[in-house]
């Protein structure tokens, strides 16, 4: 069995580019658009249009969805597309802006395919990738790739070291209940800098935040009241500190309706607000001043057409952001 090794994981922040965690950033989630029920149009030549549009307004990074298969109980299937290949065609058609996982569900993905798949989109596309990583939450999944829901938490993290011994060694060996391997091949490419930023999301099935904080590049976590957001915050960095590690960012989703109003006061939506741009800021220095350091916009409840709302944010809010 694969023995995991919290001295190999040690961050090296000099190597790689992580998201910043001396400002606040905002990222869109795909699919950009608002949609009712589970499946998404994703018109092509639309979701381009914004991406591109999100880019030129300043926006920070492009993220897509893991979700391997479409579970009715669920309220979506993210951006439908397999989000490797969607990466790739969004990056071909962008200049810069960083792409984001959130999140992979690790114990459903091969390590050799994972690790091959991001180093080749990050040699493709250098400096701009970044991972959000999830033990995934669909039980209905795990027996489908023959796998133990039970089981996730272990296999989440044995899947993180597995990968940054494929991304870092030459001819790496492994022994996992997805192969193993003794040094007789390699696996290539390697990433440009041997190593791509992971986020982990949420606790991973019931990781503690002590193993969070010594070997993630940060961590995501969930759209909550501005009182709890606040403590596992400061939980978050505490466990930094008492592990010694550097600071690494917190990351969270944030789902608005975004109205035409600019003064119009926030109503509680679904993980979220319905409100003015005015409110916006108030609400985004709110969370910058808690210490979070990114957010990913979610459209699926916005009332306004998507390009109105990223020109809106990108022009009349971002700006403000590191005032």
């Amino acid at each position: 069995p694969l023995i995991l090794n919290n001295s190999k994981l040690k961050i090296q922040n000099s190597k790689f580019k992580m998201i910043a965690t001396d400002k606040l950033t905002m990222g869109v989630l795909f699919p950009i658009e608002a949609f009712e029920g589970p499946i998404p149009q994703m018109n092509k030549e639309e979701q381009i249009r914004l991406a591109q549009q999100a880019e030129s307004l300043g926006f920070d990074t492009l993220w897509v969805r893991d979700v391997p298969l479409f579970d009715p109980n669920f309220r979506d299937v993210g951006q439908i597309y397999d989000p490797w290949i969607y990466m790739a065609h969004i990056a071909t058609l962008t200049q810069s802006i960083k792409l984001g996982t959130a999140s992979m569900v690790l114990p459903l993905r091969h390590p050799i395919h994972f690790a091959k798949a991001a180093a080749s989109i990050d040699r493709l596309f250098p400096g701009r990738l970044h991972l959000g990583v999830a033990s995934g939450d669909r039980a209905i999944e795990y027996p489908a790739f023959n796998k133990t829901y039970e089981n996730r938490s272990i296999d989440f993290m044995r899947q993180i070291e597995t990968i940054r011994t494929f991304w870092k060694d030459d001819f790496p060996r492994y022994d996992t209940s997805f192969g193993k391997m003794q040094g007789e091949a390699d696996v290539i490419p390697k990433p440009v800098n041997k190593r791509i930023p992971m986020y982990v999301t949420g606790h991973a099935g019931g990781i503690n935040l002590d193993w969070i904080a010594k070997n993630s590049d940060g961590w995501i976590y969930y759209p909550r009241e501005f009182a709890y957001t606040k403590n596992i915050i400061q939980n978050w960095k505490e466990a930094l500190k008492k592990h010694q590690q550097p600071e690494k960012p917190y990351i969270q989703p944030l789902y608005i309706d975004l109205l035409e109003d600019p003064s119009a006061e926030p109503i509680n939506i679904e993980l979220g607000f319905r409100l003015g741009r005015n409110y916006l800021i108030d609400l985004l220095q709110t969370l910058k001043f808690m210490g979070v350091s990114h957010t990913i916009l979610i459209a699926k409840f916005c009332s306004r057409p998507m390009a109105e709302v990223l020109d809106e944010i990108g022009k009349e809010v971002l700006p403000h952001m590191n005032e």
